[in-house]
């Protein structure tokens, strides 16, 4: 699956751009390693700012996960690469 704009959205009530780091939600099925990869996020280039945070939800085959990934670097051609993600532990006990 590609990136879904629709499955974009700013969490809280969001820094101004450039100035303060944004945070981001992102719903998918695509697993991690996708959505790390160079160039997944190249549609909200305009959006993000080296430093902000896409909190990305997946649910992939029945198994839901999160991951926080940090926008590392947005090129003047709008390429977007970012971290490889820190998971969040999501359990039932």
């Amino acid at each position: 699956m590609a990136f879904s704009r629709d499955n974009w959205q700013p969490i809280g009530g969001q820094s101004r751009r450039g100035s303060a780091p944004q945070i981001w939600s992102y719903t998918t099925t695509d697993a991690k390693t996708v959505v790390r990869a160079s160039g997944y996020f190249n549609a909200v280039s305009d959006d993000v700012t080296p430093g902000d945070s896409i909190f990305s939800y997946a649910s992939t085959g029945g198994t839901a996960t999160m991951t926080i990934h940090i926008v590392l670097t947005v090129t003047t051609g709008g390429v977007v690469d970012c971290s490889d993600g820190t998971d969040i532990t999501m359990t039932n006990t």
